[in-house]
């Protein structure tokens, strides 16, 4: 337990996993690409930028030098916005043990290839490092998270020895991890759910209330769910924590980045203006234009993406994506749940068989 564990990134989730593993008593080295951020944190003991009032235990030290927090780490937690990640694993190869555990704690798709990040890192990494290759997500707000509330979240891999030693690394007694073999579920349920956040907070600023908000949480999972099942991924992950438990804290708590972003559209704002009032990357911006563009790929039926991504990209009024939501034509519920469940069905005969 001695050995250290890399943290890349400084933001909000970086501090808190930092603060969660050095209360454990694991060393933790944290890399921030400005050396500002790092001689701040490293003096004041906390991220007053990122997530003030929340101190780092001793055992949290600060580098700007990337080769120096890489080497001899046994786990490596990749921690920067989706756009980042392909640049900052790419920076980070020469310098990882071959042992090390590779955890990805970022949430979205990448934009210009549109591959989820566990693509990007087999490109960059080659497959033959799959194996040790885990997805962190789930709902946990780096807010509660850095405070020890209870927190449950999910973690994947393809092997499940790395699942398990993530698990293992991560597990306390406020913060419980569960594993599932399903990263394709897993990495897209945290993506697109930050797409109906920002619906959710749209309507929220338009001055609708909790009936919007259920029926574009519950028809947003439904669209999650149709292009996951397109995309491989098994349609029973986004019943769980990384599916419907992510969407319910991201569109519902002030703490979501994506909903006080949607929430500022709703009364008016621009993009531009609304990712200012937020001051943080709100993923869920590149994950709409991603998904929009993914849906047309698959052929998938995906409403609210579409009409999110006419609101943010094309300019349309947000309470007209409302009215043309609400316009659609009528559908059956209960037959697309069902079809999803054959598709499961025949996807495990075909696998057993």
């Amino acid at each position: 337990m001695n050995e250290k564990v890399a943290i890349l990134g400084a933001g909000s989730w970086a501090t808190a996993l930092a603060v969660l593993l050095a209360g454990k008593g694991i060393p933790v080295e944290m890399w921030a690409r400005r050396a500002g951020l790092a001689a701040q944190i490293n003096s004041e003991r906390q991220n007053s930028r990122y997530l003030p009032g929340v101190y780092l235990p001793p055992g949290v030290q600060v580098n700007v030098d990337l080769s120096a927090v890489v080497k001899n780490a046994r786990a490596v937690i990749y921690s920067v916005p989706s756009h980042a990640f392909r640049e900052v694993l790419r920076a980070s190869l020469p310098y990882l043990s071959p042992r090390a555990l590779l955890i990805n704690a970022a949430k979205g798709i990448e934009e210009d290839s549109l591959l989820p990040l566990s693509r990007v890192f087999a490109g960059e990494a080659g497959e033959e490092n799959n194996s040790r290759y885990v997805v962190l997500s789930g709902p946990s707000h780096a807010e509660e998270v850095g405070r020890g509330m209870p927190t449950a979240v999910v973690v994947a891999s393809r092997n499940m020895a790395a699942a398990e030693a993530a698990q293992e690394l991560f597990m306390t007694g406020s913060f419980r991890v569960y594993t599932n073999p399903d990263v394709a579920g897993v990495e897209l349920g945290g993506a697109l759910k930050n797409i109906i956040a920002l619906g959710t907070g749209i309507a929220d600023g338009l001055g609708f209330g909790d009936n919007t908000k259920a029926a574009l949480m519950t028809r947003g999972l439904a669209e999650i769910t149709r292009l996951g099942l397109a995309m491989g991924a098994n349609p029973l992950t986004f019943a769980g924590l990384a599916g419907v438990g992510d969407l319910i804290v991201t569109c519902t708590s002030m703490h979501s980045r994506n909903r006080r972003a949607g929430i500022e559209i709703g009364r008016g704002k621009s993009l531009s203006e609304a990712i200012s009032a937020v001051q943080m990357v709100v993923e869920g911006v590149r994950t709409t234009r991603a998904a929009y563009r993914l849906a047309g790929r698959y052929g998938v039926e995906m409403p609210i993406t579409e009409q999110m991504y006419r609101v943010l990209f094309e300019g349309m009024p947000p309470r007209e994506a409302v009215i043309n939501l609400m316009s659609r034509g009528r559908r059956r519920e209960m037959e697309e749940v069902a079809l999803a469940a054959v598709q499961l069905r025949e996807k495990n005969y075909q696998n057993y068989k």
